[in-house]
């Protein structure tokens, strides 16, 4: 090739072209009959031997000067307008390839065609401007040349179809730029049949798709992958536990475990520190995971990964969402090795982590659940491994557990309780149960706390089976807005029928849902007005752990409590871990000691000394004191001789319906409370 521009050698002429030709033709013939004519006419004028015999000679000369002329000017209009056509003709031919090169030299496009063997014949400007090639760079080369060694089969395949059907179709290939780099391109060829109807050539437009299969190829990363830490996500961690899942089913020796680990208590760190730095955590988190696992642990493959790939010793690290991360362990030779790698991933994770420049630890809880012949769906692996792991939270956290039936029993169980207790929030199926809190020296009722108890047509529910799982879910919410409005209710009406000074009062626990909601103060004040409550009669009970989660936090909510007159108390107090300093600063009104130190006091001197020390500092403090859990005399006259003001427990009254504690308020008033304690109703 000569040149990149020069057009296609003896390519097959266009219509207009032969229109051309033919008129030039018809022209040069029609020139030869008047030449002969005249030739005659003027042979036989100028040689009076040489003429035809007939009529035909007998015209005089002025007639055949006459004719001769006539004819001469018919040819000269006839060439004259001839000409005139083909110079038209030739214009539109111009323009038309003057359009056809603009379009060509400025055309994002490729344009290229090739002969038979696949050499260009023609290549538009723009494929110096795409690909950095010019002219004297493609002149003599193939068109196969830079096209990539892996894609070169399909390009020619697809020429060939193009001949072969006179109809090419859209291919995708890449080739190589003039800087070495690849280019993607998408090109489709058109035949261009001779004038015998065979195809030896193609047209062939090359557009340049680079950018737009990058932009696809981010997407779809994207959308198999966290934003946050780059780890695959809950979709592609799917895709690869199903193909690990299809070949166990095909490899009987080939078995993995996934290993589900959430980060204990990370809701307190992010709400502490702010989202960016829970944020940067979770970065932290997922770096310091990938180096605690195996030397392929952190490889991530592409969707479309071969049997072959599949059964590498490799696994994939994922965040399926929050603070959750997944590792899938292929290729296991041993259970024991699951373990080991979670033992590593839990010591790994005990090293201080630096956020906002604040020293942070964490710990984490993880379930494993193993390859077994009973799998069928990824999703079903990832829930079992995900339920070990909240058996490991509700074991104390920062454990490793392994899945077994009787926890999918377990999960199911719960499942099923959620839903019925959804039922009966509808149905009305909670009530509020009392029990009196007593005051120690006098044995005279003050007040009571009130507690949700579910009744089910099938019998009780007793809170410990569904608190938890109210608590989980967030209906404990609704629970408790129903609960205090119907306390603060009956209370009011109890002060009616047995009036006293200064009338009963009601305690109702405050769970961390509703210690968190912001809402909270407003929602307690609208009670009061809707019930008409005295706000000092309510006492709100807020556990040492929820305030003590966020001491800054806590005391402005407490505060904001406390502008609507209501008494505040820390209950359980001694389980947790208060900041005597920050208690002080707290609003609140009274400590109930937990059960767990009353119940062994009459049986551990140490136990006894506890709750000597928490009555003092409380008086210290200016607080009352509530001993929970009181079952026998001697209970109640130890914590007397401690000078422990208040009391609730089993020795007075179990949690009760309203019912039974009217009568017992009816049958045991104060009068006769002054007496004795009364024995459990």
């Amino acid at each position: 090739m000569e040149s990149s521009k020069k057009q296609p050698d003896a390519a097959p002429k266009s219509p207009s072209i032969r229109q051309v030709e033919g008129q030039e033709w018809w022209l040069w013939g029609f020139a030869v009959v008047v030449t002969l004519v005249l030739t005659f006419g003027i042979l036989s004028l100028t040689f009076p031997g040489f003429h035809l015999t007939g009529s035909f000679y007998s015209l005089n000369l002025k007639e055949w000067v006459r004719g001769l002329a006539a004819l001469v000017l018919l040819f000269d209009i006839y060439t004259v307008y001839q000409r005139w056509q083909l110079q038209c003709m030739r214009r539109r031919l111009a323009e038309r390839d003057e359009l056809f090169q603009l379009i060509t030299e400025n055309a994002a496009d490729m344009i290229a065609v090739v002969d038979g063997e696949g050499k260009r014949i023609y290549n538009s400007p723009a494929y110096e401007r795409v690909l950095g090639y010019s002219p004297e760079d493609l002149a003599g080369t193939s068109g196969i040349e830079q096209v990539h060694p892996e894609d070169r089969e399909r390009v020619m395949a697809a020429g060939e179809k193009a001949r072969a059907t006179g109809r090419g179709e859209r291919l995708e290939y890449r080739i190589r730029h003039k800087d070495g780099n690849w280019r993607v391109l998408e090109s489709t060829a058109s035949a261009l049949p001779s004038e015998d109807g065979s195809v030896d050539r193609l047209v062939i437009v090359n557009r340049d798709i680079t950018e737009r299969k990058r932009a696809e190829g981010l997407l779809t990363y994207r959308a198999f992958h966290d934003g946050l830490t780059n780890l695959p996500n809950r979709a592609l961690l799917l895709d690869r536990l199903q193909r690990a899942i299809a070949v166990s089913r095909r490899h009987t020796d080939f078995k993995f475990a996934v290993l589900f680990i959430d980060i204990d208590e990370f809701k307190v760190i992010n709400d502490s520190l702010g989202h960016a730095a829970g944020d940067d955590l979770l970065v932290q988190i997922a770096l310091r995971l990938s180096v605690s696992l195996r030397g392929a642990d952190t490889i991530v493959r592409g969707l479309a990964r071969a049997e072959s790939d599949l059964l590498s010793s490799d696994s994939t690290l994922a965040r399926p969402g929050g603070d959750e991360f997944v590792v899938l362990v292929e290729e296991l030779h041993d259970a024991s090795d699951a373990f080991r790698i979670s033992e590593r991933i839990r010591e790994r994770l005990a090293l201080p982590f630096s956020v906002s420049g604040h020293p942070i630890v964490v710990t984490a809880s993880i379930g494993i659940a193993f390859s077994t012949g009973a799998l069928t769906e990824a999703q079903d692996v990832l829930r079992d491994a995900e339920i070990a792991m909240y058996r490991a939270k509700h074991a104390g956290k920062a454990r490793v557990e392994v899945f077994d039936n009787a926890m999918h029993a377990s999960a199911v169980k719960r499942l099923q309780l959620e839903t019925d207790l959804r039922k009966a929030l509808e149905t009305d199926e909670l009530r509020v149960y009392y029990q009196p809190l007593v005051e120690v020296k006098t044995g005279r009722i003050i007040g009571f706390e009130a507690l949700s108890r579910w009744q089910r047509p099938q019998g009780m529910v007793m809170p410990g089976e569904f608190i938890p799982v109210a608590n989980e879910t967030g209906l404990i919410l609704p629970i408790n807005r129903k609960l205090m409005q119907e306390a603060c209710q009956q209370i009011l009406n109890w002060n009616s029928l047995f009036p006293n000074d200064p009338g009963f009062s009601v305690n109702v626990n405050i769970t961390d849902k509703q210690f968190a909601d912001p809402e909270l103060a407003s929602q307690i004040e609208d009670v009061l007005k809707v019930t008409g409550l005295n706000p000092a009669l309510l006492d709100l009970e807020i556990t040492e752990n929820i305030a003590m989660s966020d001491a800054e936090r806590s005391g402005i909510a407490l505060r904001e409590l406390k502008a609507l007159g209501v008494r505040l108390s820390i209950d359980d107090f001694g389980t947790g871990y208060s900041s005597l300093c920050r208690l002080r600063q707290f609003p609140v009104d009274t400590l109930k000691i937990d059960r767990s130190f009353v119940s062994k006091m009459d049986q551990n001197r140490e136990t006894q000394e506890i709750v000597r020390i928490i009555v003092t500092l409380a008086h210290n403090l200016g607080l009352g004191v509530v001993a929970e859990g009181i079952e026998d005399q001697q209970q109640l006259d130890m914590l007397r001789d401690l000078g422990c003001e208040f009391g609730q427990g089993y020795l007075f009254s179990k949690p009760a319906s309203p019912d039974v504690i009217e009568r017992l308020i009816r049958d045991h008033h104060c009068s006769l409370m002054q007496s004795a304690p009364y024995a459990e109703h």
